[in-house]
């Protein structure tokens, strides 16, 4: 475990006494967000994403640890184990130098070099291979082991069983195999051609080399997808006449008689074992790098998306677009509760449209309505420009806004959807879906499946535990830092809460039916098969407003409650003065008496006094609220209305490798090339953009025919 610290520390930059600290309270069963917040002096402030990425490299480290003891257990009861064996199986830095240094142990299927052990042919390979300076010819050694009842007819049958058994034993080779490999990464080509004549998706890669050094993760999975679908063949080039040397360097002594024989032997090794076994290490090592690129940008878009700014306490209509069965419409208050529904068919003539206009005008007057969400799906343009025109109906005080619509079917045929809404049909649940989205992202977006949420790319060939995993981790992570109302929230939104399993989301939910309103935070404990370690995670994320202890209302953990109340009447303020908001000064009586001074009196650490001060300043406060307010509209544009040169605002939808997609207001997203995104040098567009940005653009060009816009971020001199 030391040695996991140590590599831990160096690995992260933190001290090993943090380290042992996290580890010890992942051991113990603590989550990370209640890690993140409540534990912060035994970590030095490390926040969630460094937490996770601990997390993650322990149990890698861990599970090296337990495969390195495996494999010196396997090759002990082989009665193979040396020293110094055991010892550079112990100094393996990765699982693949582990199985590396096993495989020449490991049970293999019947080859090429068994057969030729079975006739007895394994001391001759080992004569041959040590290249003695005394060695005989190779021709005249062979003879001594020509033996026909084992099927070694002549002397060249017998070689040729010496060559199979050197070869394997070169291709075993732990030092050859990590030399090899580590060329081959450096220094070989992948190169795609196309199978078949016909156009596809693939055509940029049907006459495509790239050095592996300098491959994109987009291209890693896009050659890998297009060779599953079978129209492209995929190799790895690597010159051989500049590789092969690497390997006579290791395995050839000069000045023997059996030099050549074993020259030949590792030629036959390379051809045969090595290159074919090293191409696809090297394919699987490139798929596993672009996976968790993949799986990482598809959590740091996902991220911002969970966390956009709520629109909050204001009457929403969703419209979800379509054109055969119309578009649907719900309004919702601003809890999110439904309060109408319609389908009207704009699409169907110009007199279906107007009659559309005036019944949704009649709707917008009738509940107040101020923002209308509606759905990108089909028919979201011609929705959008029914909207625009139904704006200058009603009058000013209402805007819109175009809203991701990824997922809003997958959630209203789900079986909570159905528990949610059983008197509406799918279609009118996407449709108040699509409202709650522009209310609030975060509360209907975990209701639905990360994956489907669409803000990457290739998700479907990610392996689907690892990017569960992940996503998982960001809404975890999303949702603590928000907070719930433990009175509001959904099952599935409790379901993220630190602590909170979907049973006890559940139990919650079940509890505050039965019993009213939670009125106490310490009234969780009677939620059944809720305990105090569950209690102990949770209960700083879940926020009572109906709670008579004002401390029950704000992120205070309850275990810090006399620590607030003292430090409050250090001040001279009571748990009511900041219940009422008159304790502006806090902030500034606590460094007028010193922070660590106060910190000391009160009995915590110096990050938990800093995080009490700033909830006492501001109970209940949504960090969401301090980003940019969603950009809302009133006009619409169409893609003819473009021109190179026009500025434009737009919102940020998608950040993959290659650059951003930005909603401008014209249906089609477009496009900012990562060479368009700033005049400096980034590797990834996500260093500068985030989805939910709201950024300036620039047109580049347009393709109407092919729906493309090319857009620019650097403006134009």
């Amino acid at each position: 475990m030391d040695n996991i610290t140590h590599i831990l520390a160096a690995e992260l930059g933190q001290p090993e006494q943090y380290v042992d600290n996290v580890v010890a309270l992942l051991d113990e069963g603590n989550t990370i967000p209640f890690i993140a917040r409540y534990r912060k002096e035994m970590h030095g402030a490390m926040d969630d994403t460094v937490l996770r990425d601990l997390f993650d490299r322990l149990n890698y480290l861990r599970n090296l640890d337990k495969r390195r003891e495996e494999v010196k257990n396997a090759i002990g009861e082989q009665g193979k184990l040396t020293e110094e064996l055991a010892a550079a199986i112990d100094a393996a830095g990765t699982l693949a130098e582990v199985e590396d240094l096993y495989r020449p142990y490991k049970q293999k299927r019947r080859t090429r070099a068994t057969v030729a052990r079975e006739k007895g042919l394994e001391p001759l390979a080992e004569a041959l291979f040590a290249q003695e300076a005394d060695c005989r010819l190779p021709e005249t050694l062979a003879e001594d082991y020509i033996d026909p009842d084992l099927g070694v007819e002549t002397a060249a049958d017998a070689l040729q069983g010496a060559n199979d058994i050197i070869a394997e034993m070169i291709s075993d080779d732990a030092e050859v195999r990590k030399l090899l490999r580590e060329y081959m990464l450096r220094h070989s080509v992948l190169a795609s051609a196309a199978t078949k004549e016909e156009d596809s998706v693939y055509r940029l890669y049907y006459d495509f080399q790239q050095p592996v050094v300098r491959l994109q993760g987009h291209q890693i999975l896009a050659v890998n997808r297009g060779e599953r679908e079978e129209f492209l063949n995929v190799s790895i080039l690597t010159d051989r006449e500049q590789t092969l040397p690497l390997l006579y360097q290791i395995v050839v002594r000069p000045g023997s008689a059996a030099t050549e024989f074993v020259r030949a032997a590792a030629e036959d090794a390379y051809d045969r074992l090595l290159y074919p076994s090293l191409e696809r290490e090297i394919r699987n090592t490139l798929t596993e790098r672009a996976d968790e690129g993949a799986i990482k940008m598809f959590g740091d878009n996902l991220k911002p998306l969970l966390m956009q700014p709520p629109v909050k306490g204001k009457v929403a209509m969703g419209l979800d677009p379509g054109y055969r069965n119309g578009c649907k419409v719900a309004v919702v208050d601003p809890t999110g509760k439904v309060l109408d529904t319609a389908v009207v068919y704009p699409t169907f003539s110009e007199a279906r449209k107007q009659e559309a206009i005036t019944e949704l005008a009649g709707l917008i007057r009738k509940h107040a309505v101020e923002v209308i969400a509606i759905g990108n799906g089909t028919a979201s343009k011609e929705t959008e420009i029914m909207t625009a025109e139904l704006l200058k109906v009603v009058g000013s005080g209402v805007s819109y806004m175009v809203v991701s619509e990824a997922g809003a079917s997958v959630y209203s045929a789900s079986k909570l959807a159905a528990e949610e809404f059983p008197q509406y049909d799918v279609n009118l649940r996407s449709a108040v879906s699509i409202a709650r989205r522009l209310q609030d992202p975060l509360a209907e977006l975990v209701k639905i499946d990360p994956k489907a949420i669409g803000v990457g790319q290739y998700q479907h060939d990610m392996p689907q535990a690892r990017l569960d995993e992940t996503l998982s981790g960001v809404v975890e992570d999303c949702v603590n830092a928000v907070g719930a109302d433990l009175n509001t929230a959904s099952a599935s939104l409790l379901t993220h809460v630190a602590g909170l399993t979907a049973a006890t989301a559940r139990n919650i939910v079940t509890y505050r039916e039965e019993n009213g309103a939670f009125t106490a935070r310490k009234q969780l404990l009677k939620v059944p098969k809720l305990g105090p370690k569950a209690f102990q995670q949770c209960a700083g994320f879940l926020r009572v407003p109906e709670s008579k202890n004002p401390l029950d209302r704000t992120g205070v953990h309850p275990e810090s409650y006399a620590a607030a109340t003292a430090l409050l009447e250090t001040c001279g303020y009571t748990v009511e003065d900041a219940a009422a908001g008159e304790i502006v000064l806090l902030e500034a009586k606590v460094r007028l008496y010193g922070e660590e001074k106060m910190a000391q009196r009160i009995g915590v650490g110096l990050p938990t006094l800093r995080d009490v001060v700033k909830e006492l300043a501001k109970p209940g406060r949504d960090p969401r609220d301090e980003l940019p307010a969603p950009l809302l509209r009133t006009d619409v544009m169409d893609m003819k209305d473009l021109k190179p040169g026009m500025e434009l605002t737009g919102t940020v939808r998608n950040v993959i490798d290659f650059g951003a997609f930005v909603d401008i207001g014209v249906h089609q997203d477009g496009l900012v090339h990562i060479s368009q995104i700033s005049e400096k040098y980034i590797k990834h567009p996500g260093e500068v953009l985030s989805v939910g940005d709201v950024v300036t653009v620039w047109v580049l060009n347009v393709d109407e025919d092919k729906g493309r816009i090319g857009l620019t971020m650097i403006k134009p001199k």
